[in-house]
């Protein structure tokens, strides 16, 4: 899947840094959050996009009908709440772990 969602991050790096052209270690970082942030919902995307194509839509066509289109939703629907629920669990443990450390 190829959108401009976050192709031009790569051209900021160093940008803000104001001084005689040393890089902003902390804008660095947050450059690459956001961009590894930007890959995750890309990946979540067409992940999303590609189980719920292949369980709901059977023939392809010009148009999706009615069935289609309400499993499409509730497909699309689930994923997320699944992948919330997930990822809630992930951070949590995270979070204990860190403070065990």
């Amino acid at each position: 899947m190829e959108s401009g969602f976050g192709s031009d991050f790569g051209s900021d790096f160093g940008s803000g840094s104001g001084g005689g052209g040393k890089l902003d270690p902390g804008l660095i970082m947050e450059q690459v959050k956001v961009q590894i942030a930007v890959a995750n919902a890309q990946e979540l995307l067409q992940r999303m996009t590609d189980k719920c194509f292949r369980k709901c839509i059977g023939k392809p066509g010009g148009a999706l009908d009615n069935s289609e289109q309400k499993c499409i939703a509730m497909c699309m629907d689930r994923y997320m709440d699944s992948w919330n629920t997930v990822s809630r669990a992930y951070n949590s443990r995270l979070q204990r772990e860190r403070a065990n450390m």
